[in-house]
């Protein structure tokens, strides 16, 4: 006789708090509002707390299409490949680093150029092309690019700690 008992007090207890959880979520509760949560308002472009989403220009270039560009000069001979390009902390161009010498990469030397001095033009829809106004001779003799962090070559001054190119004595 105790187990009915017990078992008939769970299950009233359980109904009771069933019955007091819907009462406070359905219509009729206090404060008007439905049983289903509203949903969240969409996120708009002008919301202050996102960052500004920019869809590519016709007229835009992109790093993976500049790097391994080819450089060429006033007489339209390549000279040396767009390997890099260094950022200041605005994000600006600080300097463009050239490929140039060596053989499918190999035995290649950087050398930094000044972003005023390469110019940036469409062959046509796809291609970009680089040009300097030097020839391959002038960027060999210029001083190597050394990256921070990277050993100069045999024989080369250590890079500066500003990252600037090392100087060949």
């Amino acid at each position: 006789m105790r187990i009915p008992l017990l078992a008939s007090a769970l299950l009233l207890a359980g109904l009771a708090t069933a019955s007091a959880q819907n009462a406070g979520t359905g219509p009729s509760a206090g404060s008007g509002s439905a049983a289903t949560p509203a949903p969240g308002q969409p996120a708009t472009m002008a919301d202050n707390l996102r960052p500004t989403f920019v869809a590519q220009a016709p007229d835009d270039m992109v790093a993976s299409k500049l790097i391994g560009s080819s450089v060429v000069n006033g007489a339209n001979e390549t000279i040396g490949q767009i390997a890099d390009f260094v950022l200041d902390q605005k994000g600006a161009v600080k300097a463009w680093i050239i490929g140039v010498g060596g053989f499918l990469g190999l035995g290649s030397k950087y050398v930094a150029v000044d972003p005023s001095v390469l110019k940036l033009d469409r062959t046509d829809d796809k291609t970009l092309q680089a040009r300097i106004d030097t020839t391959k001779d002038q960027l060999r003799a210029a001083p190597e690019y050394v990256y921070l962090g990277k050993e100069p070559p045999k024989g080369a001054a250590p890079a500066s700690p500003a990252g600037e190119p090392t100087r060949k004595p």
